[in-house]
């Protein structure tokens, strides 16, 4: 009787533990995430059904609806435009809270999430949500505050209900396609004749140094309209600012140029740093004819002959040029001994030295000193000049070798022929 009974409370505590062991499981599992699903059937459209086959400007395809990056994070027609998109009756009850939106409305409409941080957080965290104050103090932006119906909104930049994310290459405001989109308003001379802007920028940028390296070497960091004017903050550069725009890509030049005689005196003639000499939009690739005094100089549009800046500038050139033409010759004399078969890499290592200098010295111009061009020129002269010298006795090396083989090979011949000449003698008939 006591064994049954043991065995019975035995039973009786293992059930109340299976009891237990299963309630925390489904405790546990009615906090866990839920098991994924499978995914719902889209939600019918009905803004769509009509506006696909409306007229531009009302048209929206669902080709460009799915693939807007509103439309792939879950948003609907109604999120902005309100009003029930389900609804086979009408879509655009106003009691459903559809309302007709104007351009005046796009700044604030976006801003309803784009300013919201904890709302953003859950597609994008390290999405900014500044855009519309910084929207607020730029020159679209204070004109719209002011009234003004043509100036740029959000949605003339990054498009309707096609919106793509920034890093895609089918967006409007991708870095490869942002100054053409600047350039829809902006090279447009009827629109922009009331304001008194230029419409030139686009053209001109087309021929820069910048564009070649943003379309050309596929350079992505490279500048366009935004790297300087700013996107949402967008101001045109004042001259005092220009410098500071240029540096945060060109430091160097930007430090030497705060230091030299040229900063003060740009700056009591109102002249902005860096695109007197090198322009604007049209940035050419900087060259040594720049400098001096020749007809692609721009030193000469400020400095006339016999005052101390031309003839810096002509003493700067003819140094740079000469460090330059130097380079060039050692290269040439390195070239022909390497192709001759002879041993020259250690020459031509060090010939990247003197361009290195060279680069230096011509980054150098910027601080306006002759002292300053010449002591980077002399370091590469040095250096120019033993290279050359390097090569010459290769050079050297390559003849002596050539005329010790010209002998050797006379040598050889003047044997064999004497080998053959004392054979036939010993084959002479009678020759005992």
């Amino acid at each position: 009787m006591a064994m049954w009974r043991n065995r019975t409370r035995a039973r009786t505590l293992w059930l109340l533990l299976a009891a237990a062991l299963a309630l925390c499981v489904a405790g546990n599992a009615q906090t866990a995430p839920a098991a994924p699903t499978a995914p719902t059937p889209a939600a019918k459209n009905t803004c769509l059904d009509c506006h696909s086959v409306l007229d531009p400007p009302l048209r929206v395809n669902e080709h460009d609806y799915a693939l807007d990056i509103h439309a792939q994070k879950g948003l609907t027609c109604a999120d902005c435009h309100g009003g029930d998109p389900t609804s086979d009756d009408n879509a655009m009850d106003p009691k459903k809270g559809f309302r007709r939106l104007k351009r005046a409305d796009v700044p604030g409409l976006c801003a309803r999430c784009h300013s919201d941080a904890a709302y953003m957080r859950r597609f994008n965290p390290s999405l900014r949500t500044d855009q519309f104050s910084q929207y607020q103090t730029s020159v679209h932006g204070k004109r719209r505050a002011a009234g003004d119906d043509k100036v740029a909104v959000c949605t003339d930049c990054h498009g309707l209900h096609g919106i793509h994310a920034p890093k895609d290459p089918a967006s409007s405001v991708h870095p490869l396609n942002i100054a053409q989109t600047c350039a829809r308003c902006h090279a447009d001379a009827a629109l922009m004749k009331p304001y008194g802007i230029a419409t030139n920028q686009y053209a001109e940028y087309k021929t820069s140094v910048h564009h070649a390296a943003l379309t050309v070497r596929g350079d992505l960091s490279a500048p366009t309209c935004t790297t300087c004017h700013g996107n949402h903050g967008a101001a045109p550069p004042g001259v005092a600012s220009v410098a500071n725009v240029c540096s945060t890509c060109h430091l160097f030049q930007a430090q030497l140029f705060a230091a030299s005689p040229h900063q003060k005196a740009f700056a009591e003639a109102k002249l902005p740093g860096c695109v007197t000499c090198h322009t604007n939009h049209g940035i050419k690739s900087p060259s040594d004819a720049m400098l001096g005094a020749g007809q692609q100089s721009v030193c000469t549009n400020c400095h006339v002959e016999g005052d101390k800046g031309f003839v810096a500038a002509v003493a700067v050139q003819r140094s740079i040029g000469g460090l330059a033409d130097s380079i060039e010759q050692s290269h040439a004399v390195l070239r022909r001994a390497a192709e001759s078969g002879m041993e020259v890499s250690q020459a031509e290592l060090q010939e990247t030295q003197a361009r290195d200098a060279l680069t230096k010295a011509r980054v150098s111009v910027h601080a306006f000193r002759v002292a300053a061009v010449e002591s980077d020129v002399a370091a590469g002269m040095r250096v120019a000049a033993a290279t050359h010298q390097a090569g010459l006795q290769a050079l050297a090396e390559r003849e002596y070798r050539r005329k010790g083989l010209a002998v050797s090979v006379l040598a050889i011949f003047a044997v064999l022929i004497g080998l053959w000449l004392y054979t036939r003698e010993l084959e002479r008939p009678g020759r005992s």
